[in-house]
């Protein structure tokens, strides 16, 4: 079990290997050679050249500017400079909202971690309860709830600790969701026209034996959307050609190497035809590029006819596009037909968070899809417990000599034990996490998702419940159950209850190791970027030719929510727990918190490009979060009391999840709508004000191919794409139905969702 010396020993270590990074990344980033991995947003907004053209301070390479090293911490206050307003405009709401996740941190826990020190830690440790049990314990368990002697009055200062605890946590929380709220709602409000504003995505069109799907959704909306219905546009199933474009793109890719290679060496290369290249015939490598990229090409085009031809490729699906922003809110936020099942409206996502692929998934398969997907969750939550109960014994090797002596000789050094305790434990479970994120992002896609901004709430929700479950409990028992292994073998049955309920506070020394492995040398190891810092060399070296190459070199990534986020809300379950029963833990999570603030304000200053923009859509489930560890604290602080001789504490510490919840519903009513549903007053509004300022703006034009699919947004599609009429006239003529008397014109266009409708907006 680790001691004080062994945490202070992994201290050490983190703050040292914190600070290597930060230094590094200091020296780093004032290298021209570099200024495009620390720099990138900056590049693509157009506003910053390259160092090297900049003149006497720097060369091609290397910095020569002495004194701009003795400002190299610079960073860290310009990157709290930006104001939040300009922060938005600059990097997005969803930018600046996931910033304050950890501000929200700091808001929570400096205030408790004050009290907690000020209260319970003389409190904890001034007893002897644990030299009585006669326990494995450290002296880090002297300063816990542990230390207190079963029955004793002391248990009061953590009851009125918890209810100040609980207070102060809703009164932030509250705070927030009305601050985030206000601000998405300004944002919406001030925003400017995007497509998404005025488009819904209909699925689960029904068929028709006389329609097809185009004629369908063109002759539905115009009928029962007359005034405000605009253009459509069809969902095809691509993914088959969207596989073939960017195999090419990678051929391309592989092209622009080996000539780069032949110009630098003047010899041909060659390469194998088999698996990587490594097995197979030698060919020369430039001639089998082009003659690849050939046949793709040849393929690619065959592809394109065939989906834009063949029927059995456009799904019952359709971006529908309306004139005004008031006309798609109605559409979105209704029911089309007396059928709940069929004609399913929604926003569209913006274009850019549309995930293209699982378009073409049948609407009647997702409800299969997400069963099975929730039934491998509860297996992959299962089986991962081995290795989180693998680690548990890098931290319990008191408990694991006793069990098993012959392990004793390998482990009784005092160094390595120290570095075993209190830094290997955390820096093995964050292994063991590594490639889970990327599983459970694979679950979600499967799951059938439309959007990048639903798949990463998704992941995230998937992620936060198997770091509940596997991490923080799995963590708890299976760790306890080792650590206090001798004493369960001869303890009686009603012991047992007792001894687990002093052994769970014990396993904040674990989780100290991680805070400090994954939440300070983990998030400076961020801020350099390794990754992309290797890529991008090894591209700039091997592909670019062009300053356009150079441009697709970089890689400026963008926020991992569907993993960071949940990261986040893993600390706020540590400390809210813990904040009343081993408050030691609360100063390494403050620590998390502030630097965390700072490093991913840099990086959304001068690095992360944005994927999509939400609206910050994924706060209610922030909250939802909190608010569920919070509950987890006093339900676990109320077992805790109850096995420590306190069972009429019970009544009281109940009354907290009770009110915890009904505070949750009461910000879910009260602020969730403005994170569900778009007001029609500031859609109103907004169509208004744009009407009055530019009668004239041509939005089917503006609209024309925002949601085609992006393998279709090229030359090669102008032969398949029909334009629209400008001088055609709106007439009325029957459909192909003749069940239907009186609807708009057959559609002129097959498969296209280009229709011959007024451009005007009605006088209401």
């Amino acid at each position: 079990m680790a001691t004080i010396y062994d945490i202070g020993l992994g201290a050490a270590f983190n703050i040292v290997t914190a600070t290597i990074f930060l230094l590094i990344f200091a020296f780093l980033r004032l290298q021209p050679v570099n200024d495009r991995v620390f720099f990138p947003k900056w590049y693509l907004k157009g506003m910053r050249d390259s160092p090297s053209s900049a003149g006497a301070a720097v060369n091609k390479y290397v910095n020569l500017d002495v004194r701009s090293y003795l400002k190299f911490l610079s960073w860290m206050p310009a990157a709290l400079k930006m104001p939040e307003e300009e922060l938005i405009e600059h990097a997005g709401l969803d930018s600046v909202v996931y910033l304050r996740i950890y501000l929200t941190g700091l808001k929570i826990f400096v205030p408790i971690t004050i009290l907690a020190f000020g209260v319970l830690v003389p409190v904890n440790w001034t007893n002897d309860a644990l030299d009585d049990l006669k326990v494995v314990h450290s002296d880090i368990d002297n300063l816990s709830i542990s230390n207190i002697p079963y029955g004793s009055k002391r248990f009061i200062a953590h009851l009125v600790m918890a209810y100040v605890f609980t207070f102060w946590t809703c009164y932030v929380l509250k705070n927030e969701y009305e601050r985030v709220a206000t601000m998405r709602l300004r944002f919406l409000a001030s925003e400017k026209r995007r497509p998404d504003q005025f488009t819904v995505l209909v699925r689960n069109i029904p068929p028709d034996p006389d329609e097809s799907v185009s004629e369908l959704v063109e002759h539905f909306f115009l009928v029962n959307h007359p005034d405000h219905y605009l253009k459509h546009q069809t969902v095809y199933n691509a993914n088959k050609l969207a596989d073939l474009v960017e195999k090419k793109k990678k051929m391309r890719n592989w092209l622009d190497y080996y000539q780069n290679k032949f110009e630098r060496k003047s010899k041909r290369p060659t390469t194998k035809t088999g698996f990587l290249g490594c097995f197979g015939s030698e060919v020369d490598a430039i001639d089998h590029c082009k003659s690849e990229i050939e046949k793709i090409g040849k393929e690619e085009a065959e592809e394109r006819i065939k989906v834009m031809k063949d029927p059995k490729s456009i799904m019952p699906a359709a971006f529908v596009s309306f004139r005004s922003r008031w006309g798609a809110a109605v559409c979105a936020q209704t029911q089309q037909t007396s059928n709940p099942t069929l004609w399913l409206t929604e926003w569209a996502p913006e274009p850019r968070d549309v995930y293209w692929s699982n378009l073409s998934i049948p609407f009647v398969s997702l409800t299969v899809r997400r069963l099975i997907i929730g039934v491998a969750f509860f297996f992959l939550n299962f089986f991962y417990v081995i290795p989180i109960a693998f680690v548990q014994t890098l931290a319990n090797l008191e408990g694991i000599e006793k069990a098993l002596p012959f392990l004793k000789p390998l482990i009784e050094s005092p160094s390595i034990k120290s570095f075993i305790q209190g830094f290997l434990p955390g820096l093995a479970l964050k292994i063991f996490l590594i490639v889970l994120p990327t599983i459970l992002m694979y679950m979600s896609q499967f799951e059938g998702l439309i959007s990048q901004s639903s798949l990463e709430r998704r992941t995230a929700s998937k992620y936060f419940i198997f770091l509940f479950f596997n991490v923080f409990l799995g963590s708890i028992v299976t760790g306890s159950a080792l650590e206090q292994l001798n004493t369960y073998l001869h303890a009686s049955a009603n012991d047992i209850p007792r001894i687990i309920g002093v052994a769970i506070p014990m396993k904040a020394t674990f989780f100290i190791t991680y805070v400090m492995v994954d939440g300070w040398a983990g998030v400076s190891l961020e801020i350099l970027r390794i990754r992309a810092f290797v890529l991008y060399h090894l591209k700039n070296f091997f592909l670019v030719k062009t300053e356009k190459d150079r441009e697709e070199a970089m890689d400026p990534g963008s926020i991992c929510f569907y993993w960071s986020e949940p990261r986040i809300q893993l600390y706020f379950l540590l400390g809210l727990v813990y904040a009343a029963v081993t408050p030691l833990l609360l100063p390494f999570i403050l620590v998390f918190f502030a630097l965390g603030y700072v490093v991913y304000r840099h990086q959304i200053i001068n690095v992360y490009h944005q994927r999509y923009e939400s609206g910050a859509q994924f706060w209610p489930n922030v909250h939802l979060r909190i608010i569920v560890a919070l509950i987890a604290s006093q339900l676990l602080l109320l077992g805790l009391l109850s096995t420590k001789g306190l069972e009429e504490a019970t009544p009281v510490l109940l009354v907290l999840p009770i009110l915890t919840f009904w505070f949750h519903k009461y910000c879910t009513h009260r602020y969730k709508p403005a994170f569900v549903r778009n007001p029609l007053q500031e859609a109103m509004r907004k169509d208004t004000l744009e009407h009055a300022r530019e009668p004239n703006f041509d939005l089917k034009s503006y609209l024309a191919d925002s949601y085609l699919h992006p393998v279709f947004k090229s030359d090669d599609v102008d032969k398949f794409y029909v334009a629209d009429d400008p001088g055609a006239e709106e007439v009325i003529v029957a459909t192909k139905r003749q069940s239907r008397r009186t609807t708009p014109v057959q559609s002129k266009y097959d498969g296209s969702e280009r229709l011959s409708v007024p451009d005007s907006i009605p006088e209401r």
